[in-house]
């Protein structure tokens, strides 16, 4: 709990105001019945006349307007307080995440991330609330209502206590059956919330290949496996409400043949007897309060512990023990010096082995190879979106594990294989770039990467919406526009994950251009899958499972390395039979 005790601190006078104006409620609730008593006892009953029962009556409307006064203000700062609490944890979860490493991102699924920002979240603030409105509340009507209770026929009042124990037992027994079953509730959503949002996200794929029955069917799977255990935990709290209601009714009915008996007798007033039932029902209510407050807990249980998880989590990827945190790359020269690396430690295959390399400032060096040879890999260590295994990365002669990370990542530009664009208009994707640079620097960069035409041919230019993920623009658009911001950045190491497969050759080489005249002073590293995109590079490495397997110019692999040749070879003569 200390955790979170600092996201309690900025609103303690909430946490605090909340409980202790449910107190007036409390006091209201336990007051109001011994007044009604006192009025028909000696008002109605006792011949206190019309004078007696308008007073009583004031003094009981006066009661009920502070008591409804303190709950409305408490309910609002409780509430206040549930609220506020829960987006700082929301937001700390959130931050959490924006500090993972793609390690750490791979060890939760996309799904759990979202149902733990939304749904756990949802459930920690609920249980918030009702601990603060019930906090005070519930452990007040019931000493409370006990006190008064007994005050007015001790007797009479113990019968309450014959119920009591077998109502905690209950509780405990309902406690300890429902915290595993939400916990597994919670898994399942987590696994139908994946499900969806990969539907969703992939449904042009979906609906390309005609799996949409199919993917309905592992849809209803996960649903359905959601709905039983759902149903499996409600079972308690559908058991929970027939058995309080039942001890409440049955302790209220024994009291009422009690209580009647000793009216009969003589014993006990009529208002007495009708406080004394209110008192009961006002205790065991208080019970059945604190139960349910014990269920909803259980599940919150559930939800904290999955919360903890992720702000558990330590980052692998820190700059903690950065030696130039305030250094800024200015060179762009990377080495690489006997990297090996594995996604996971307890594989035994490498995905890298044993790399070593130079590429020197303001050339370009170009990365072949055949899928799955290790490219992508080897470039997400250079802005350590993953750390080597075995090895050293440096820039400037600098191990990147020295930079501060945004240092380091500010000074690298780099288009993923996977290009993403957001919702938002072209210029604001753009200015992820630059979010300060002039819309002329923005037409310049749209421009080196052969942009700048098709964005102004569309009817808002610039201005137009992009839809999630830039579905309404094409595959080679795509790219192009990553790649305009990128250059934004100016950086001084740009990366291109075979960033322009879906660009034609004549406009992938007026893109080469652009680079060769606004970015000549920067370290451009190319992944290509086609070899035409990287002939003309200062230094070509080839990738074989994991390892290079040569190095050197376009004519120098021509002549030295059997793999380069077939690589290139293979490509030159699929070229001529499509010509």
């Amino acid at each position: 709990m200390n955790r979170y005790l600092q996201y309690i601190k900025p609103y303690k006078l909430y946490f605090i105001l909340g409980p202790l104006l449910m107190l007036t409620e409390v006091a209201g609730e336990i007051v109001l019945p011994k007044l009604m008593a006192g009025m028909i006892n000696n008002g109605i009953l006792g011949g206190g006349g019309t004078g007696f029962i308008i007073r009583q009556a004031c003094i009981m409307f006066g009661c009920i307007i502070i008591q409804v006064s303190g709950g409305i203000s408490g309910h609002y700062f409780s509430v206040k307080a549930a609220v506020n609490f829960s987006a700082d944890i929301r937001r700390a979860v959130f931050d959490k995440v924006q500090e993972f490493s793609f390690k750490n991102i791979d060890k939760f699924s996309t799904g759990s991330l979202v149902t733990r920002l939304t749904n756990d979240i949802t459930q920690v603030m609920n249980i918030t609330r009702m601990a603060l409105i019930m906090a005070v509340r519930s452990p007040g009507m019931l000493i409370g209502g006990v006190i008064m209770a007994f005050s007015i026929d001790a007797g009479l009042a113990s019968i309450m206590f014959i119920m009591i124990p077998l109502l905690g037992l209950a509780i405990f027994l309902l406690m300890r059956t429902a915290l595993p079953r939400f916990d597994s509730m919670q898994k399942s959503l987590d696994n139908l919330n994946s499900k969806t949002q990969e539907n969703i996200t992939n449904v042009r794929v979906i609906k390309s290949f005609v799996r949409g029955s199919f993917e309905t069917e592992r849809f209803d799977e996960a649903s359905g496996e959601l709905r039983d255990r759902t149903l499996n935990a409600m079972k308690i709290v559908v058991m929970t409400m027939p058995v309080m209601t039942l001890a409440m009714n049955i302790t209220t009915i024994v009291v009422l043949w009690r209580g009647g008996n000793l009216v009969m007798g003589r014993e006990l007033e009529i208002g007495s007897l009708s406080a004394i039932v209110q008192y009961t029902t006002q205790v065991l209510s208080s019970l059945m309060m604190v139960s349910m407050m014990i269920i909803n807990s259980s599940r919150a249980v559930a939800s904290i512990r999955r919360i903890s998880e992720v702000l558990e989590t330590k980052s692998d990827l820190t700059d903690e023990d950065a030696k130039y945190k305030d250094r800024l790359i200015t060179e762009g020269r990377v080495e690489f010096r006997n990297v090996s690396f594995k996604y996971y430690e307890k594989r035994k295959d490498k995905v890298l082995g044993d790399i070593s390399f130079t590429a020197e400032p303001g050339k370009v060096l170009g990365i072949v190879g055949i899928t799955g040879s290790g490219k992508s890999s080897l470039v997400q260590l250079i802005p350590r979106l993953y750390d080597p295994t075995e090895g050293e990365v440096l820039i400037d002669g600098i191990n990147v594990k020295d930079y501060s990370l945004y240092n380091l990542r500010e000074g690298v530009g780099m288009v993923l294989q996977k290009n993403v664009l957001f919702s938002g208009s072209i210029m604001d994707n753009l200015r992820w770039g630059g979010e300060d640079a002039p819309e002329e620097e923005i037409y310049a960069a749209a421009r080196a990467a052969q942009a700048d035409g098709f964005v102004r041919g569309f009817t808002d230019g610039y201005d137009m919406e992009l839809g999630r993920g830039g579905v309404n623009v094409s595959g080679g658009q795509k790219q192009r526009l990553c790649i305009a911001r990128a250059l934004l950045k100016k950086p001084k190491i740009l990366i291109l994950d075979d960033s322009t497969s879906a660009v034609d050759t004549a406009t992938e080489a007026q893109i080469r251009h652009a680079f060769a005249t606004t970015l000549k002073d920067t370290t451009k590293i190319i992944i290509a899958q086609r070899v035409s995109s990287v002939l003309d590079a200062d230094k070509i490495i080839v990738l074989n499972d994991g390892r290079i397997a040569a190095e050197g110019t376009h004519d120098e692999l021509i002549k030295s390395s059997e793999e380069y040749r077939e690589i290139y070879y293979s490509q030159m003569d699929r070229e001529r039979e499509v010509s």
